[in-house]
């Protein structure tokens, strides 16, 4: 599943997915980055699945997996797209970013040269997508710990640079995948309950100035008592 259904999924740009009557609530749109052979796909397929393979090939292109998840009584979908890590399909994957949220940016610990690479995909990233979205720097594999090659510390230091979540994660025994996930979800969700609360209490502001003001005539409003009766600017 893959770029054969990428049409119908731009509408996955993180807005409310609910309003029109669908089963969720929220739809968030998230990628996953980094260079080949990190174990992107088997952090999805252990996430999504619960599942693993350890003899995975690398990503061709753009695949991608949906998953629901509840978050304070809200159903969240949220649809999750693999990115190739392979230089040669990186002008097939970049414009994937557009509508994206939420990003896991991963790398892998026994394998410094992945990790060197994070600022080069932050830097894809924001040329792609909106400056805002949600990251978390993942540092993957954290069972080959024998042979790390990246310390815990230096990962940290990294994501506080850049003001980026952090996590080390293993596919391979599922240690912190699921939390790093959610970890991207709530604080997507977090944010956009902000701006929906932060657009109530705007509106309420609105409506006292107007109370304590001169009468204003709003264009096909014949009753004041109408006012505010509008959902807020953002569905769920």
């Amino acid at each position: 599943m893959a770029t054969g259904e990428a049409e119908e999924d731009r509408k996955a740009s993180g807005g409310g997915g609910g309003g029109g009557g669908g089963s969720q609530d929220y739809l968030f749109k998230i990628v996953m980055i980094g260079d080949s052979s990190v174990g992107k796909s088997n952090l999805l397929a252990r996430f999504a699945r619960n599942e693993f393979y350890p003899n995975s090939k690398s990503t061709i292109g753009v695949e991608f997996q949906t998953q629901k998840l509840l978050i304070d009584g809200k159903e969240i979908k949220a649809q999750i797209w693999d990115t190739a890590g392979q230089e040669r399909f990186r002008a097939v994957t970049s414009a994937y970013y557009r509508g994206a949220v939420g990003a896991l940016l991963v790398y892998d610990i026994s394998r410094r040269t992945t990790f060197d690479s994070v600022g080069r995909w932050l830097n894809e990233l924001h040329t792609h997508s909106d400056m805002n979205v949600v990251t978390i720097l993942v540092g993957n594999k954290s069972d080959l710990n024998g042979i790390r090659e990246v310390p815990t510390s230096e990962g940290k230091a990294l994501a506080e640079t850049h003001g980026l979540f952090f996590m080390e994660t293993s596919a391979l025994d599922s240690s912190n995948v699921t939390e790093a996930f959610y970890t991207v979800v709530r604080e997507i969700y977090s944010i956009l309950s902000r701006k929906v609360f932060q657009s109530q209490e705007q509106k309420k502001g609105d409506l006292t100035s107007l109370s304590s003001g001169k009468r204003v005539v709003i264009q096909g409003q014949t009753d004041e008592s109408d006012t505010g009766t509008k959902s807020g600017c953002c569905s769920t």
